[in-house]
């Protein structure tokens, strides 16, 4: 224990003493995050390379500890293993992120890095070997655990949004990775974490509202990646599936807001390594809070995830089940009261029956594509329309093709209407009317229907306009009723 209370002590120290260098080197270099009127809204342009007197302080604590302790025999070789298993990997982050802070690299770029760092941790040992007690072949362990490296890197840097958010979290996270590794007697572990928990807890002296250094991608990425490794370490062997959590669940909000910007962004199109003003910092300062409140109550989200994840990784089953139950439902009431408006959407497209509705939708103007190519006469093609056009809900139907008018009215007297016309070619075309009162049990389907069985009936009937099987033949349906399409469509 004195161990751990003198490398956090001399970390702690090292990084009062080494940010305000950095930050006065940033600012003569010109490495500094300058303010716009969009996303970046501090008053002055601010350091961004805070990640370096993080490191270099967490380094250099350990490096005196071992140098100043080997011959007492306090520290030896095998202490510091977990940390010198993380390091290499680590430092070629800290360059990367560096570099980006520097030179604006490409996603990729970033990307490529990131995957080359976690092949280099899994070769020092830090390897997923096992889910819930499940051994893995090595080449998949070493892909979910490549995968959980890079997610965990990008997930502290999605975060970091407001001062002192990302750091302060981190901290706490590493808070409960430190205490994880004491019950678990996994001093090495501890010892590689309780330096970086020092490191920060000075960081966040200049990092705090109002904010005189920012973490910049070299350290927020640096983070990220080395709360991965612990996390790895941590659980090397879980004992069941809900203990496997445990890791997760202590990075609770930085992943989970990681996830929601992936499932957002690809439910609106947009590019999933695009910024965006919707992260869970976002939506709380859009509901008013300020950014103190908002940072406040992230760490308090943070240190109740930190606290579920001692529960889960030291609890017996199936008490830790409860817990990962409870963890699960707390979220799913954080997210409803975010009010994103894409999950909105997706709730009420499925208790809606809109779902229903469109997959009918879709399964009826498939089988049309499959009537109308298999057609022979126009007489087989209107068919097909007719019965397919009435399933989507369109109370009349005409069709000029071949020479001859189709016409199919389901409904008498004047109705208010709209109408959508395909062309087939100059002369030839299919019109159908749709009411504009839709009650709740008509069997109107979505609108994306609509459109793909327009582009279907014109793609499939414009290529056999020309067949030379189709003939001409006498309309199918009886005469058409006293009523002028402007009538029809309510425009009188």
């Amino acid at each position: 224990m004195f161990m751990l209370v003198l490398l956090s002590g001399i970390s702690l120290v090292l990084s009062l003493l080494l940010i305000p260098a950095c930050r006065g080197l940033a600012i003569w270099w010109n490495l500094v995050d300058v303010p716009d009127t969009t996303r970046k809204i501090h008053r002055r342009p601010i350091p961004r390379i805070g990640g370096v007197p993080i490191v270099l302080s967490t380094l250099a604590s350990c490096l005196i500890v071992a140098l100043t302790t080997a011959d007492s025999g306090i520290a030896t070789s095998a202490s510091f293993s977990a940390a010198r298993s993380v390091a290499p990997a680590a430092l070629l982050v800290v360059l990367l992120g560096l570099a980006d802070d520097i030179f604006s690299l490409k996603p990729w770029q970033k990307l490529a890095g990131q995957i080359l760092a976690s092949y280099i941790a899994v070769a020092g040992g830090v390897h997923i070997g096992s889910l819930a007690g499940f051994s893995l072949d090595p080449w998949i362990g070493t892909a979910v655990t490549v995968v959980w490296l890079v997610g965990c890197a990008n997930a502290v840097n999605l975060i970091d949004g407001v001062d002192g958010l990302a750091a302060g979290i981190a901290l706490l996270a590493c808070a409960a990775d430190l205490v994880a590794a004491l019950l678990g007697g996994n001093m090495a572990l501890a010892i590689a974490i309780a330096p970086l928990a020092g490191a920060l807890l000075g960081f966040l002296v200049f990092n705090s509202s109002p904010a005189s250094i920012f973490l910049g991608d070299c350290g927020s990425l640096t983070l990220g990646f080395l709360l991965g490794c612990y996390g790895i370490l941590w659980a090397e062997q879980p004992p069941s599936f809900p203990g496997m959590t445990a890791p997760p669940i202590a990075l609770a909000i930085p992943l989970l807001d990681t996830a929601l910007a992936i499932a957002r962004r690809y439910l609106r199109g947009k590019p999933i390594f695009g910024a965006d003003y919707s992260h869970i910092h976002h939506r709380l300062l859009a509901r008013g809070l300020t950014p103190r409140r908002v940072v406040l109550l992230l760490y308090a989200a943070a240190g109740i995830a930190g606290g579920l994840s001692l529960l889960v990784g030291y609890l017996r089953h199936p008490l830790e089940g409860l817990v990962v139950i409870a963890f699960i439902c707390g979220t799913a009431c954080g997210i409803y009261q975010l009010k994103y408006a894409e999950f909105d959407a997706v709730r009420r497209f499925v208790v809606n029956d809109t779902f229903r509705r469109v997959l009918n939708g879709q399964l009826a103007v498939r089988n049309l594509e499959d009537r109308l190519s298999a057609a022979t006469t126009p007489d087989e093609c209107w068919a097909a329309i007719r019965n397919t056009s009435t399933d989507l809900g369109f109370h009349r139907i005409e069709m000029r093709f071949e020479g001859s008018t189709y016409i199919n009215n389901t409904q008498d007297g004047l109705i208010r209407s709209w109408s959508i016309r395909i062309p087939i070619s100059d002369h030839e075309w299919i019109e159908l009317f749709h009411e504009f009162v839709v009650t709740q049990h008509s069997n109107t389907q979505h609108s994306s229907s609509v459109v793909a069985f327009a582009e279907t009936i014109c793609k499939v009937m414009a290529s056999r306009r020309s067949s030379p099987v189709l003939t001409s033949c006498e309309p199918v349906s009886g005469p058409v009723p006293e009523v002028t399409l402007s009538e029809i469509a309510g425009l009188r």
